[in-house]
């Protein structure tokens, strides 16, 4: 067995490959940029060493400075995690001529299915179901409006060496072809340094459903179930669950044992992924095989009791796996929520900053969170905006929902904007609790983007009667402490108002022991709770029922966040509610004469001059966020009058880049 493991990655797998290694008794190296030196996984770690600046160019990419890391602590392997050098033969082979294991597959099975086009054909031979579609490389935009007709809209094009949502675009059309061809090959040049494209034919209401593989050095290949990945935004994940809410045991085996045969093929050893699009039929068409370990592997380890790093270590140690075919059992359900420093309120922007307060739920054993932050990290512009992984696990697809959802009422994240609203949403969700899911379900059911308003309390009073202790709570206190007269003691009043969502709901608080009942609507609720001032977390009963909410006092507003729904709320005597039903409202500015940056990015490409006429839909800018493009285009006919950014410029959230007369 390994003596000492260098993981050549940052964030929250390397803190995850480093629990294993340490309960394995594996001494491990951490690996960090400039950027990083503060970072989790360089104070989890035995060793850490500095491999370069923040850019990945420059640090987690660089092959040479991860060797060298190697030699210079007595590591003798190296596990890549995912992204970064994972899936790059070149590393693979570099490190076996070193002397230097490498805790993932050996480099032809990387070679062969690193390459989407190459690992279609394997994939024919070894008789996996393959998708229709354009194999060869692609010269130019009119060769492949060529191919796109020849096949018949609608149609994919993506990047032969893409992944993670990177280098795709979907077509329904000759423009949508020209177009998507342009900005695909852009982006695959940009993130991975190949600008090849391959179209094959688009899958309407389709699900993404992947086989979890593991592969031995003597010739031994299982497959540890499924997950379904069909929750997806902009073709990256967002929920994952195991096993799937669809398959029926049947295709299950089915998508299995091609799974296998594709990895006998290319004599896999370590664990993998087989992923695959199924539609509504059950009719399934492989994908890619990602030769690494997945993100979403965690769901699987719950419903398999494996941990796969583990089984990856001993692997690549040589030994032999544990287990058959037949012993592998899948129990319970799963699901993994991926918590992202982005605002859905804003079309999901990137957020970037400290996290000013980080407190994630409890662990247990339903509740699991991996992660590479703690409370004062900062989210850098350099790497991927994950926070966490939020995995919950329950005897039935129900209870592990459940289990989610009280998860996320207890993820406390306040300095960068989060994604938990969309995520709650997303649980309750009645295409998503039947299973009715597929890959354009986020984008068929919200189409104009997710708003505040699909995420409505269900149960108002809930809020509104906690709204009510706390103020209630605020007023007692007080009313101990402001040094009062003997017989002249201050009384807190009874009967309040609370403004909630632009209403007003009267109420009546009476103290109780343990709380206070909060009379509403003709209603009794008793709310119990030991709450403590400043404490984010509101714990207690509501009417013997367990409730958590997040809550912040700022100023006169109490701001509740539950189930995904955020409320901001005031507590007033009835008097002042009556006087402020009269306030005015303050119009905010005007800004439709400007072209705003929705993101933190850089400005890659101006398509407008000064006293330039535009048109609606006609592009205006291009911004690359994270390695991916974002057209901007004009809203309305209008006419340039200043441009205020140039080529080049970082830009921050909301800055002016073009003002229109």
């Amino acid at each position: 067995m390994f003596k000492k493991i260098l993981i050549a990655n940052r964030g929250e797998i390397a803190c995850r490959v480093i629990k294993t290694a340490r309960k394995m008794g594996i001494k491990t190296v951490a690996v960090y940029s400039e950027a990083d030196k503060d970072a989790l996984h360089v104070e989890m770690a035995d060793e850490a060493v500095l491999i370069g600046p923040p850019p990945t160019a420059q640090s987690y990419l660089v092959m040479e400075r991860i060797i060298q890391a190697c030699k210079d602590t007595g590591a003798d392997a190296v596990h890549p995690g995912y992204g970064f050098l994972s899936e790059r033969s070149a590393f693979c082979e570099a490190l076996e001529k070193e002397g230097i294991a490498f805790i993932g597959p050996k480099v032809r099975a990387i070679e062969a299915m690193g390459d989407k086009i190459t690992s279609k054909i394997l994939a024919k031979e070894a008789g996996v179901n393959t998708v229709p579609g354009h194999t060869d490389v692609i010269k130019d935009t009119e060769h492949a409006l060529e191919i796109a007709r020849n096949i018949g809209y609608p149609v994919m094009m993506k990047a032969s060496a893409g992944g993670g949502g990177k280098g795709m675009r979907i077509a329904w059309n000759d423009a949508d072809c020209a177009d998507g061809f342009e900005r695909t090959t852009n982006e695959a040049r940009s993130s991975f340094g190949d600008d090849r494209i391959f179209i094959e034919k688009y899958i309407e209401e389709p699900r993404h459903i992947e086989i979890q593989v593991l592969g031995d050095s003597f010739g031994n290949v299982v497959f540890l179930g499924e997950r379904e990945c069909s929750l997806q935004r902009r073709h990256q994940k967002v929920i994952e669950e195991a096993p799937s809410p669809f398959l029926d045991e049947k295709t299950r085996r089915a998508m299995g044992e091609q799974a296998v045969a594709l990895s006998r093929a290319v004599d896999y050893q370590s664990a993998g992924t087989v992923e695959f699009i199924v539609d509504s039929k059950r009719n399934f068409y492989f994908l890619e095989m990602n030769t690494r370990l997945q993100v979403e592997h965690p769901v699987t380890e719950y419903i398999t009791g494996l941990d796969l790093v583990e089984q990856m270590i001993r692997v690549a140690a040589g030994e032999k796996l544990g287990f058959t075919q037949e012993e592998v059992k899948l129990k319970g359900w799963a699901i993994e929520a991926r918590v992202y420093a982005e605002d859905p309120f804003r079309n999901f922007l990137p957020s970037i900053g400290r996290l000013v307060k980080y407190m994630p739920p409890q662990e247990n054993e339903v509740v699991r969170v991996d992660t590479g932050i703690y409370e004062g990290s900062e989210v850098s512009m350099y790497y991927d905006p994950m926070i966490a992984k939020l995995i919950t696990y329950g005897s039935t697809r129900d209870r592990a929902i459940a289990h989610m959802r009280d998860a996320l009422n207890e993820f406390f994240i306040r300095g960068v904007a989060h994604n938990i609203s969309f995520l709650a949403a997303l649980m309750v969700h009645t295409r998503f609790m039947t299973g009715r899911i597929s890959t354009n379900m986020i984008a068929e059911e919200y189409p104009n983007g997710f708003h505040a308003t699909d995420v409505p309390h269900d149960d108002p009073a809930l809020l509104i009667s906690v709204a009510a202790f706390l103020h209630r709570r605020y007023l007692d206190r007080a009313a101990e402490i402001s040094g009062q007269l003997l017989g002249h003691e201050r009384v807190v009043k009874n009967d309040w108002v609370v403004l909630m969502g632009g209403e007003q709901h009267p109420v009546h608080i009476d103290p109780a022991e343990g709380g206070y009942d909060v009379e509403y609507m003709g209603e009794n609720y008793q709310v119990r709770s030991e709450w403590q001032f400043g404490y984010p977390l509101f714990k207690g009963t509501l009417n013997g029922t367990e409730i958590c909410i997040q809550v912040e006092r700022r100023d006169m507003i109490y701001r509740l966040f539950h189930w995904g729904s955020q409320a901001d709320v005031m507590v007033l005597s009835p008097m002042v509610a009556e006087l402020q039903a009269l306030m005015p409202v303050k119009a905010p500015p005007d800004l439709s004469k400007f072209l705003l940056s929705p993101m933190p990015g850089l400005l890659t490409k101006l398509s407008v001059q000064v006293g330039q006429e535009v048109k609606a839909g006609e592009e205006l800018a291009v911004i690359e966020a994270m390695k991916m493009e974002n057209v901007l285009r004009a809203d309305n006919d209008a006419k340039v009058s200043k441009i205020l950014a140039a080529p080049g410029d970082s830009l921050a959230v909301d800055q002016a880049i073009i003002e229109f007369e």
